[in-house]
């Protein structure tokens, strides 16, 4: 099928976000039996017609976060010109899906997703990587597709098919703006993507057929969106891209530098973290120790996607990852010595093709050395038009064993059982599937379920690991900081002011010399919180009177020093240490409900001594 593309001006150019024009101009469209000319079908569909910007648009997102993102901006810009969205398909006008690429199970169920929509004669919209990459999918004749860096014009393309259209726009140009309007599915979290496409070649691989070559967002406009969504609330963002690490090579800037850049924005309070997203090996090797020192702010989380694929550096070069098994171990050793607690997640292939059982043993080794507590785990699957598609292929009951042989391993590490009893800082920002837990994370982004209110969301909380299970822990919280009185410390992106975020043996990455901590985590991580609290009514403790004060929210508890708990058995015990504040207010009010009680009584006193018979 051949693609029509934008017409405006006949250049190809973009609009105006939001800006509606005649169609002609804003949009081309295709027919079925004059594809090659830049005129409209007639609407053969049977759906009434309505106002246009009144109808329901139903969502659904495949894939990666970066994908997540798209759909949050095109859901954004559809709700501002008074679509309403639905997470019902059933009650839908129209069905927007955004696809990834990836993997075949993703490509199948967008399959059977398309196939249901045209069984409930839904107009349809596919977005993402699919069309983007493989545009001449049968399974898409007759949708409209919008392209990866067209998610700017979702609004025309949606009401061209709500017509009978079908539209296809997916000529590559400039980055969609990052201050689109957008509707994101958790409201404490942004997803922002730093960099489209990436600069390698693997082998596997198809993302790059739709995401291309490396195209960064500047330094700027980044910090210009960190500022904009943290005055919105935002309480987490999460940069995404397909290879974080490579940001910035295409302008002449590097990832250390963006970050620097972005921590400065961050509230010295705590109530917004920043979690870095997947980075390949190869190019976060030179900049190991500038982002270890990123990674010890207190308002980043200590957590890393780093893949590895495989343990064998024989596949590796089949993959042409760029990279040995060495050099990936220089990264996790690197960033696990500089960062106390850090916590890294990695990425495994079984069975790619070559793939001996030398090969695989060797992967099995890399994962049992380091017992990562997250392990992607997933079967090779040929991607139509990757050079590893036409390879010889490992055959599927040995790759199935394979998956099932490293899951077995995997499963078998018990990352967190040292967490029980510990004290931690944690940001919540959602609900659990199970509808009853609160998710918190730690600052190695552990997950942590506890129970408590909903308007515990969006705020951070300490809390207590009561018992630890294979995926999360679950603990309780002990109180909700006051993030308007909070101070996590100085940070500064210069050479000569560094801090370190946790007391451990190892040595500070943040520190300015690298000097061990052994004088522990109050003097190592000096004035890292020092937050007014309130203590929860689930926990009164104390008098009643005492407790009916604290539920009032009249008598608080002020920490005597920091609290600072590594996962060592050594700080389990004390983790707090509380003394009572009692300010002149207090003791007021204390006085005013001792007196009032003491009217009281006395006056039921002489009500039952007036109305007693006299004997």
């Amino acid at each position: 099928m051949e693609d029509i593309e934008d017409l405006l001006l006949g250049s190809g150019g973009g609009v105006a976000a939001g800006f509606r024009l005649p169609v002609a101009a804003a949009v081309g469209v295709d027919t079925k039996h004059q594809r090659k000319k830049n005129t409209l079908r007639n609407p053969t569909s049977s759906y009434a017609p309505k106002i246009p910007g009144t109808q329901t648009i139903y969502v659904k997102t495949f894939g990666c976060s970066h994908n997540q993102s798209d759909s949050e901006y095109m859901a954004g810009q559809l709700s501002a010109f008074g679509y309403a969205l639905s997470d019902n398909p059933d009650e839908a006008d129209l069905w927007l899906i955004n696809t990834c690429t990836v993997k075949s199970p993703s490509q199948s169920a967008m399959d059977t997703l398309i196939s249901k929509g045209r069984s409930a004669q839904k107009p349809l919209v596919v977005a993402g990587c699919v069309p983007q990459g493989s545009r001449n999918l049968k399974e898409l004749d007759g949708v409209s597709i919008v392209g990866v860096q067209q998610i700017d014009r979702v609004v025309e393309v949606v009401e061209e098919t709500l017509k009978g259209h079908e539209v296809r726009l997916l000529t590559r140009k400039t980055l969609p703006a990052l201050d689109l309007p957008k509707v994101r599915k958790n409201k404490f979290v942004e997803i922002l993507p730093i960099n489209v496409g990436c600069l390698g070649a693997c082998t596997y691989c198809k993302t790059k057929h739709a995401r291309g070559h490396l195209g960064s967002y500047t330094i700027d406009s980044l910090v210009g969106r960190v500022r904009t969504v943290i005055a919105d609330g935002v309480k987490e963002i999460w940069l995404s891209s397909e290879d974080t690490g490579a940001y910035g090579r295409d302008i002449g800037v590097n990832l250390p530098m963006l970050l620097n850049a972005l921590v400065a924005e961050l509230p010295s309070d705590g109530s917004t973290m920043l979690r870095i997203g997947m980075t390949n090996p190869p190019y976060i090797l030179e900049h190991l120790k500038e982002i270890a020192e990123v990674l010890c702010h207190p308002c980043v989380y200590t957590f890393l996607h780093v893949p590895v694929q495989s343990g064998s550096d024989a596949i590796l070069a089949a993959m042409n990852r760029e990279y040995t098994v060495g050099e990936f171990r220089l990264v996790a050793d690197t960033l696990i010595k500089l960062v106390p607690g850090m916590q890294i997640a990695t990425d495994i292939i079984c069975g790619f093709p070559g793939e001996t059982d030398e090969d695989f043993a060797q992967t099995v080794d890399l994962i049992k050395d380091y017992q990562f507590a997250q392990v992607h785990i997933s079967q090779f699957y040929p991607r139509p038009g990757t050079p590893a598609a036409r390879m010889k292929k490992v055959a599927s009951n040995v790759v199935k064993q394979r998956s099932r042989e490293l899951t077995a391993v995997f499963e078998s590490f018990a990352p967190y059982n040292r967490m029980e009893g510990l004290v931690e800082r944690i940001w919540i920002t959602e609900i659990a599937a199970d509808g009853i837990h609160l998710v918190g994370h730690t600052k190695g982004y552990i997950q942590v379920l506890v129970i408590g209110p909903e308007s515990m969301l969006g705020r951070s909380a300490m809390a207590k690991i009561n018992s630890v299970g294979r995926w999360s822990v679950f603990g309780e919280v002990i109180e909700v900081l006051y993030q308007a009185d909070q101070t996590l410390g100085s940070y500064d992106n210069g050479k000569d002011n560094h801090f370190c975020c946790s007391g451990n043996e190892e040595s500070c990455a943040c520190s300015k010399d690298s000097t061990s901590c052994a004088s522990g985590p109050a003097s190592c991580c000096e004035n890292h919180l020092d937050a007014n609290t309130v203590s929860l009514p689930a926990h009164p403790g104390g008098s009643l009177m005492e407790w009916l004060l604290r539920s009032c929210g009249l008598l608080t508890w002020k920490k005597s020093e920091n609290i600072i708990v590594p996962p060592s058995k050594d700080n389990q015990q004390e983790a707090l240490n509380y003394q009572r504040q009692w300010g002149g207010v207090d003791r007021i009010i204390l006085s005013g409900i001792f007196l009032s009680f003491l009217t009281i009584l006395a006056t039921l006193l002489h009500l039952g001594l007036k109305s007693s018979p006299s004997t």
